[in-house]
């Protein structure tokens, strides 16, 4: 199938594997558009996807217990130039299950191309879930990246959650993210994003930190250079004793970039605390010298320090 072997060229470019296609004991979905290219389920995880008109429904679901060792690959994209794709996840841990999902997400030629993806995910008791996403773009700048998730971590479960999007042109990005923790656990929400041109970046995520002892943080990590823009909004509230979050923020802009960051912290509960930093500046000028005197250019030194904020 063409369509299948050039989305897989073009993970391969990501530092994708093509061959979880030929390993039966790794689970996969590939989508291009709105046509399943690709379906695999494990024993313990079932994955259940139909097409819609723009896009598809998938529902999955870790069993009680089950522990799913290979990661779970997630592939999206829109291999055209022009179209809209919009994904609908429902994804269900049960108790003491854990899994690692990592989601590719492919626009290489997208010049007006709609990505939506809307998605509910339930951690039972006890029940882990890393899903990393990772999007490659290219060049033109012409996609709008619009994902909406709410997550419920269930007590003593843990949610940790990766958002990547530092290849090629973002586009226009509203990143919605919410996750209500229960007792004991645990929520870590990290975003690294990279904005050039007139890219338009808005990130809002939100943890809420409902049960006693629980736990979150939130931690973005922005680059603009060009016209770009971005505001980032970063909320975490803790309700019950215990309770402790932190929201950590830094954005790094050149040129004519516009950086927002707005961090929010509440706190209804006496022996709950929450904290938060936010830094927003341009490249730092030691930094650059002490790198130049290491025989680095000036476009090469500003590389690098961009490289490791956004690590």
């Amino acid at each position: 199938m063409a369509e299948l072997d050039d989305l897989l060229s073009v993970l391969k470019e990501t530092g994708g594997d093509r061959a979880i296609l030929a390993d039966r004991l790794s689970a996969h979905a590939v989508v291009d558009g709105s046509r399943i290219l690709s379906l695999n389920e494990v024993p313990g995880l079932a994955l259940h996807a139909r097409e819609k008109e723009e896009g598809i429904e998938a529902q999955i679901v870790v069993g009680e217990g089950v522990k799913i060792e290979r990661p779970v690959h997630l592939c999206f994209g829109v291999l055209q130039a022009t179209g809209n794709q919009d994904i609908v996840i429902d994804l269900r841990m049960e108790t003491g299950a854990s899994a690692h999902f990592l989601a590719h997400c492919l626009f290489p030629g997208a010049q007006r191309v709609r990505h939506r993806m809307q998605a509910r995910i339930e951690i039972g008791q006890g029940a882990e879930l890393r899903y990393t996403e990772a999007h490659f773009h290219g060049p033109y700048g012409g996609i709008e990246v619009l994902p909406k998730t709410e997550v419920r971590v269930g007590e003593n479960g843990r949610f940790l959650s990766e958002f990547t999007l530092t290849s090629g042109r973002v586009g226009r990005l509203d990143l919605d993210l919410v996750v209500e923790a229960a007792e004991n656990a645990v929520a870590e929400l990290t975003a690294r994003i990279f904005g050039h041109a007139d890219d338009e970046i808005k990130v809002r995520e939100k943890i809420v930190l409902r049960g006693a002892n629980s736990r979150g943080l939130i931690k973005s990590r922005i680059a603009l250079d060009g016209d770009a823009t971005a505001e980032v909004t970063g909320i975490t509230e803790g309700h019950a004793a215990g309770a402790r979050g932190h929201v950590d923020c830094m954005e790094l802009v050149r040129e004519r970039a516009v950086g927002r960051a707005i961090p929010i912290v509440q706190v209804t509960h006496p022996l709950a605390k929450v904290t938060h930093e936010a830094a927003i500046g341009s490249v730092d000028q030691q930094q650059l010298e002490t790198l130049m005197a290491h025989g680095l250019t000036p476009e090469e030194a500003v590389d690098v320090i961009i490289k490791g904020i956004l690590r």
